[in-house]
Formats: structure tokens, sequence, C-alpha cells
């Protein structure tokens, strides 16, 4: 590892916890102490709980204050340009984004620093040093006056290292532009790279155009594979065997292991790169080879022919994908749809754009329904998008596409959600077919939003009246109906038998959510059983990948924490609730935790924050956030005098959710440190 850490400016160490990944760390740290002038810094992150404060971790231990005009991170980067420095950055695994996003400024921003992260999985970040250098120095030499101090242009340069893959050409060809050019100019046309990186006149005979040099690799292959190459440039973000062999289509490659031939063939020309991290190979081209084979392909007069397979094989996926999903394998249908939205997304709107409704339909469907589950939201668009066309010609797919269309009151357009749920009430109400997945149950879920649960519970109540097939989703969602109503005798009779008929089912959501909705139904009349429920549904989420369920679970057992079990705990739950709403784009959830915390922060005697929570938690679209902790407003009210607590809750209820989400994050760590020094 030492050579290591002397040949590269980045080195991460991964593995699970407790395999000594520190303890080498800080060895290798030690020996090559005096290799450093200005010292080896360590920091711990373990303790940092808020993705957002690492950047301040970082700089309180380093005593670098924020400079005026910059960001933390970027005045931690430019405090360290030129310090011959080795940074340790230690447990990094829980922020692992923020901590990314900080080593990658600071080694953009100083040549001379270098860093050994450790972390249970890698940060993303490519070597880029040695490309940013090699852009730099080509650069000055064509401009003397270039430099990447100013924050964009830095960002520019290593965005433009990345997206020509770090091919040495490519980027001494882009750094060539400097003389007439900004990095940022030069990074907004890399989408016409190969017209924009030629090099000098003289120099155009050899592998002085991009162009020329991808074409030279090129020209040496066989005509099958070039064909290969050519078609599987359409896949966007990567593919596999089975994928390939769907767009390949060749009489030389019959059969899938003909085309995995092929494919090996182009791995070892380096035309492709193969993956097997994630227990399946999947391949993927350089941004460079695929904009190449994107043309040959157009040249062959294929294109549309085979973006026209790319899409009838995504649409056909759903069957096989959305068994799984109905399976206990469920979470290996969240992985792949994770691995393959972009694919998805290229496969819909090229249907789409077609008009072809059989094909872009289902993959509207089925894309939503996963994307819900993940918290992914951006394929409910798609089904929005369909819904005139296939309302236009009664398209079989219009309930469904209906359905999921509603699901966008979670990003707060709760006016088009309910017009949505009307017209998928009356679609389904004419359908004689089983309805998508079995979840029509979830229709008039918007109905909360607008404060008429009751409206969700007739729903489910004429859903169950049609016949059995749906009964388990359906009387779960009919259990959290009315829970909502705050009819909880009800909720409890109407969940008799549900978690065992979940149980049957063999699917990991629908269990899940059977857990969900009789936990919470339980929670006044049963408080140590709803939490057993409730973390028993939790754990299941997390295990099948169902991040919606661990949201809403981990919102729910906010409530049942603070009122019946351990504020620490209570404070675990809301931070996963808050972080989960607010990372998805859940504008209308993400202020129900906000009621409770004003409430547990008041019964803590901090008083000002549970005011400004209290505001924040008002905007919710329904008066439900507040209601019962009344009492406990109108104490604070009175404690506060009117004037102040009035001032502290319009501050909250002006709050952006990008302001109030770190503040809840501030406020929530000092109430820890609070708790945790009374139990010392």
């Amino acid at each position: 590892m030492q050579a290591a850490v002397k040949a590269h400016r980045l080195v991460t160490l991964t593995g699970v916890g407790g395999v000594g990944k520190t303890r080498l760390a800080l060895e290798v740290a030690g020996r090559l102490v005096d290799e450093f002038p200005d010292g080896v810094w360590f920091f711990e992150l373990a303790a940092v709980t808020d993705p957002a404060a690492v950047p301040d971790a970082v700089a309180a231990v380093l005593g670098i204050t924020q400079q005026p005009g910059r960001s933390v991170a970027e005045s931690v980067a430019a405090a360290l340009e030129g310090r011959v420095r080795l940074l340790v950055f230690d447990n990094c695994e829980h922020v692992l984004d923020a901590a990314a996003d900080l080593i990658e400024a600071i080694l953009v921003a100083s040549a001379t620093i270098k860093i050994v992260a450790t972390s249970r999985e890698g940060l993303g970040i490519a070597d880029d040093s040695a490309a940013v250098a090699l852009f730099v120095e080509r650069a000055q030499h064509v401009s003397l006056r270039f430099t990447v101090g100013d924050d964009r242009e830095a960002a520019a340069v290593v965005e433009i290292c990345r997206r020509l893959d770090g091919i040495p050409l490519a980027i001494e060809l882009a750094a060539s532009r400097m003389a007439a050019m900004t990095a940022s100019e030069v990074r907004d046309r890399l989408d016409q790279r190969f017209r924009l990186l030629v090099g000098s006149r003289r120099g155009l005979e050899r592998h002085h155009t991009l162009r020329h040099a991808v074409a030279w690799s090129y020209d040496l292959l066989d005509d099958t594979e070039k064909a290969l190459l050519d078609r599987c440039s359409v896949f966007a973000g990567g593919f596999d065997l089975q994928s390939a062999c769907a767009v390949a289509g060749l009489a030389d490659a019959p059969d899938d292991l003909a085309t995995l031939d092929l494919l090996d063939t182009l791995v070892r020309k380096s035309l492709l790169v193969a993956d097997r991290s994630a227990g399946r190979t999947q391949y993927s081209m350089l941004e460079t080879i695929r904009q190449f084979a994107v043309e040959q392909l157009a040249a062959r007069g294929e294109a549309s022919e085979i973006r026209a397979a790319h899409s009838r094989y995504f649409a056909g996926r759903e069957a096989d994908i959305m068994a799984l999903w109905d399976s206990p394998r469920q979470r290996e249908a969240h992985d792949w749809f994770t691995i393959e939205l972009t694919n998805l997304r290229t496969a819909f709107r090229w249907a789409a754009d077609q008009g072809d409704l059989d094909v872009a339909a289902p993959i509207a469907t089925y894309a939503a329904w996963l994307g819900y589950l993940t918290e992914n939201y951006e394929p409910l668009a798609w089904a929005e998008e369909l819904i005139e066309p296939a309302r236009a010609i009664d398209h079989p797919r219009l309930a469904a596409l209906y359905l999921m269309a509603s699901n966008c009151y979670m990003a707060g357009r709760i006016d088009s959600a309910i017009r949505y749920t009307e017209a998928a009430r009356e679609a389904i109400g004419g359908a004689s077919d089983q309805f998508a997945y079995s979840v029509e149950g979830l229709v008039g879920a918007p109905y909360v939003a607008v404060g008429q649960p009751e409206r969700w519970v007739q729903s489910c109540r004429t859903q169950l009246a049609r016949g059995p097939a749906t009964n388990v989703y359906t009387t779960a969602c009919l259990v959290i109906a009315l829970d909502a109503m705050g009819s909880y005798d009800e909720a409890m009779a109407a969940g008799n038998g549900l978690i065992d008929a979940a149980e049957a089912t063999g699917n990991p959501y629908v269990l899940a959510f059977a857990l969900h909705s009789y936990g919470w139904a339980i929670h006044d009349a049963d408080p140590a059983r709803s939490l057993a429920t409730l973390r028993r549904g939790l754990a299941i989420a997390h295990d099948s990948g169902n991040r919606a369920a661990v949201t809403h679970l981990s919102n729910n057992l906010c409530l049942v924490e603070a009122e019946h079990g351990e504020t620490l705990a209570f404070f675990d739950y809301c931070i996963v609730a808050i972080e989960n709403y607010h990372d998805s784009g859940n504008t209308y959830m993400i202020r129900s935790p906000f009621g409770l915390l004003a409430a547990v922060f008041y019964r803590l005697g901090r008083y000002e924050p549970a005011a400004t929570f209290a505001g924040f938690a008002a905007t919710f679209p329904v008066a439900i956030a507040l209601a019962p902790y009344g009492t406990e407003m109108t104490h604070l009210r009175s404690l506060l005098g009117e004037e102040t607590y009035e001032s502290l809750a319009r501050r909250g209820e002006a709050m952006t959710i990008a302001e109030m989400v770190p503040y809840a994050h501030e406020q929530i760590d000092k109430a820890r440190t609070q708790l945790n020094a009374v139990s010392e």
C-alpha cells in the first residue's frame, strides 16, 4: 500500500467493518510521515452524522475558516493548494457523497496533496489527477495565462477529463483549445467532440484528430465485430449479454455464446469495458467510443431499426422483472431498475417519440412503479406524458398510467394527483382485467393530502368488493386509510389476519407494507407490539431494497418511539425520514415529522427550535402535522410569549426545505449531545 500511495494521489481502502482498514491506513501514514513536510492529517468521519457537515469537520481539524464568497469545501480546497500533505479520511461510508465531493475538490485544487480514504464501499472518484495535470500542462503551453484558479473553470476541467474518458490524445486536443476558449466553453461542446478535437493542419494525417485515433482501432475489427459494437452503442450506461443479444441480430452470432465471444474480443481490444463488480458482467463503452459507434450505426442506415429493438427489449423485460419483484428475490428487481434506469429512459423516449404506445406504456408503467418504491420519481412523468395519447385510443394501460401518475402528489403536485386519482377510479371501475401488479388499492392515497382519507377508504372497499385476487395489498391500503382517518379500532379490525396473509404472498414489499399499516393501527392500543411490528417491517424493507417503505416506516417509528420508546431512537428514525424525503424530492411528506420534532424539542426545553419546527410543520398541506400536539404548542406559545413564538414560527414557515434540513440536523445533534451528557 505504501507503493500505491506514492504512485497515486488517491488511494481508497474498502472492505467490511472490522477488517482493519483504519489500522492499515494509520500504519502506512506513520511510515510515510517524513515524506510530507506539511504533515499527515487524520479526519475521523464516523462521528459526523450530517453529510453537509463533512467540510466543516475537516476545516475544524485543519484550522481553516470559510473565505468570503466561497463555500467551506472550496475554502478548504483553496487553503490546501501547494501544500505537501497526506490526508487520511476514515470511515467515509455513511457520508460517502459528501466525502467524495470534498476529496475531489481538494485534488483538483492542489497537485501536491495525497489522500488515503477508508470506506465500506468505493468513493466513486476516478483518478482524475493525472488527466487534469496533463490538461493544465498542455493548456499552459498554448496559453501562458491559463489557470484553474476559478472554481467553475476547475470543475469544467475535471468534467472535460472525465467525459473524454481520460484519453491522453483527447485531453491534449481539448487543452489546445485554451488558446481561444475557456474550459467551460470546451466542456459545453463535447457532444461534437470529433469536430472540436482536431490538431494542427500539419498533423492531420495521423492520430492528430480524435476521430482518426478511434477510427484506427475500429478499422482493425472484422465486419461482425464492427456491427456488434455499432449496435451496442444504443445502450445508455451499459448492457449485459442478454441485452446485447436483443439488439445484435447477427447471422454470424446466432446464439448467446457466439455473441459472448464477440463481446470478449471487443473487451480484449479495449473497445468495451467489462465490469463484474455487481455479481454479473456489465459491459460499457467509453463515451468517446460510443459516440463514434453511434455515427457508424447511422452511416449503416440501421439507427432506427436498432433503437426500436432496444425499446422493444426493455418493454419486453416487464414480465420477468415484475415476476422477480413479486418474489423473495425482490431486491434484485430494484437493483436492476437502478442499474438500467438510463436504458429505460432512452427506450421510453424513443418509443414515445415514435408514438408507439404498446412499447412506451409498459416501460412507463413498470418503471414508474419500481421508481415509486425506490423513491425515484422521474418515471412518474413518463406515465403522465402518455395519458392523453392513451386516453385518445382507450389504451388498455390507461388505468395503470393514471395510477402511476397520481403518485405525483409526493412531489407536491396535489391537484394533479387528485385529477389522476378520479380518472383512475373511473378507468378501473370499467376494467375487466386484473390491474397491473395488483396494486389498485393505492388508488385514492392522494385524498389524504387534501384531508379526505374517507374517500380512500371508500375506494379500497370498492376494490375489495370486486374479488379476492388483490385482497392482501388492498386490505393493507384500507388499514392505512383508516389509520389516516384516526379510526384505529376499525383499522385493527380490518387488519386481523393481514400479516399472515401478507407472509403467504412471498412478496417482501407487501409484507413490509402490511406490517407498516397494522403496526401503526395498534400504536396506541399496544405500543410495545407496535414498535416490534414496525421494526420488523423496517428490517424487511431494508433487506429488499424498498427505500420508500424504509422512509415511511421510519416516519411512523418516529412517533411511536417519541411517545412510548426512546428519544435517541426517535432522532435516529427522524433523520432517516427527513433525509430520504429530502433526497427523493418528496416535498409533500417531508414536513410530516416536524410537528413531532416541535413537540419533542418542547419536552426537552429547547423552545426556540421547537417553535421554528412548528412554523415549518404548519405548512404541511393537511392540518395533521401539529394537530396531536395542540396542547403542547399552546404551552410553548405561553412560555415564549406571543410575540417571540410568532416570530420564530414565521421564521420556520419561511424557511425552504433546503434551509430547514441542515437546521434540523444541527438542532438534533445539539439535542443528542444534551441527552448523552445527562445519561453520563
